[in-house]
């Protein structure tokens, strides 16, 4: 017997010429019958190719395989759910204005520093008056001819023997503070981003053959302009503060950007607070290591009147670091697959960050000079109000202000 095989387009072409001429009783059927016999991913590729819901297509398997299908009611011509594009006039066309590349450009658009992920633009769909779920925008968004599509174009030290202790050690500070009422940050520099119309890896919503445009190489370049993001997250209220800079990412530079968060948000966040305790990682403008660091915190104790503590994480463990995952994630996934064009792009793109769980962010440009290699004494060293812990003084220590060390 002679064997035949269909294609996709063959039952596509099939589908659209025998469903409509079925009752919905029977259109459910038919394709619940193709769908069991296609086997494993039946359902999601008849749906496809019948234009039905994968539920209905479902329903359909069961009915079929359970020989139990009873007829029921047919709905009368008409009836039923009206399509989106039925039951809200210009659905399409605002959809369309939202995704379109112009819209990046529009300064009236709240899409503008945010991602184009489904649920960002159902949620602007109902601020312009069509309510809609993501799934519907998806679903309308393929009919449209719109797809996800990119911009055209870790390996870990040794394990230090103290590590889990120290993260003990780390948590109990956490815990303490918090405890008292006393503000925690945890704090970390951002990778540096490359500024102007260069490759941004990540993908968002573009019509079909046309992603953003890029320059179709990067090459290290003293000269290129860069974005120096440093940020502060304070995790009891899911808060965080990023200063962008256009200099280099020094210990004053972080310190800097501690002290904006801490005069704009922190002071008044935490009115009443005597400690400050900052969980960092061990490298880095902020490393264990750094004197400038230890320094320039002595001062920022010093000007507020904080008793501030520093905990650091041991080497090789940055990831646990809460910033990293709490909040530059988010910030990265916010900016996918779009150029950052400008300073101020990178500031409003991190402002706009927000999570469903309620994060917020505030950005702010530091345009300012950071001189590299400047060095501290030993004699300014051994000046500072720096009260050494008894479990690895070297990775957590205090500065006290107005004290003798």
């Amino acid at each position: 017997m002679a064997e035949y095989v269909v294609s996709d387009e063959g039952l596509s072409s099939m589908f659209g010429k025998v469903l409509p001429l079925l009752d919905e009783n029977q259109r459910r059927w038919v394709a619940g019958g193709f769908a069991d016999m296609l086997g494993y991913g039946g359902v999601t590729a008849v749906a496809k190719m019948a234009g039905m819901a994968r539920g209905t297509v479902g329903r359909g398997v069961s009915e079929v395989q359970s020989g139990t299908a009873v007829p029921g009611r047919v709905r009368q011509e008409g009836g039923g759910r009206k399509p989106v594009t039925e039951a809200q006039p210009g659905y399409t066309e605002a959809l369309d204005s939202l995704v379109e590349p112009e819209s990046r450009g529009d300064p009236m658009c709240n899409l503008r520093w945010t991602t184009k992920s489904t649920r960002n633009l159902a949620e602007e769909m109902g601020r312009q008056g069509f309510p809609t779920s993501h799934t519907t925008v998806a679903g309308q968004l393929e009919d449209m001819d719109y797809s996800l599509q990119a911009p055209s174009k870790t390996e870990q030290g040794k394990n230090h023997p103290d590590r889990d202790a120290q993260f003990r050690y780390i948590a109990a500070q956490v815990a303490e503070h918090q405890a008292a009422g006393q503000p925690v940050i945890s704090i970390d520099a951002k990778k540096k981003e490359l500024v102007g119309n260069y490759y941004n890896g990540g993908r968002e919503y573009q019509p079909k053959g046309e992603p953003v445009r890029v320059k179709d190489h990067d090459f290290p370049d003293p000269n290129m302009p860069k974005a120096v993001p440093y940020g502060i997250y304070d995790p009891a209220r899911n808060e965080g503060w990023m200063t962008v800079g256009k200099s280099a990412d020094t210990a004053e530079f972080a310190v800097s950007s501690i002290e904006r968060w801490w005069e704009v948000m922190g002071s008044q966040a935490y009115p009443d607070a005597t400690r400050l305790l900052i969980t960092a990682d061990a490298g880095g403008s902020n490393g264990y290591r750094t004197r400038l660091w230890k320094k320039k915190i002595a001062e920022f104790a010093e000007k507020t009147g904080l008793e501030i503590t520093v905990c650091h994480f041991p080497p090789g463990t940055s990831k646990w670091n809460k910033i990293e995952h709490r909040m530059f994630s988010q910030v990265t996934m916010n900016w996918r697959g779009r150029p950052l064009e400008s300073h101020e792009v990178v500031v409003n793109l991190i402002g706009s960050t927000t999570t469903t769980s309620g994060l917020r962010i505030q950005a702010e440009l530091d345009e300012r000079t950071y001189a590299k290699g400047v060095k501290v004494s030993d004699k300014e060293m051994a000046a500072l109000p720096i009260a050494k812990h008894e479990f690895h003084g070297e990775w957590n220590y205090t500065l006290r202000p107005g004290t003798d060390h």
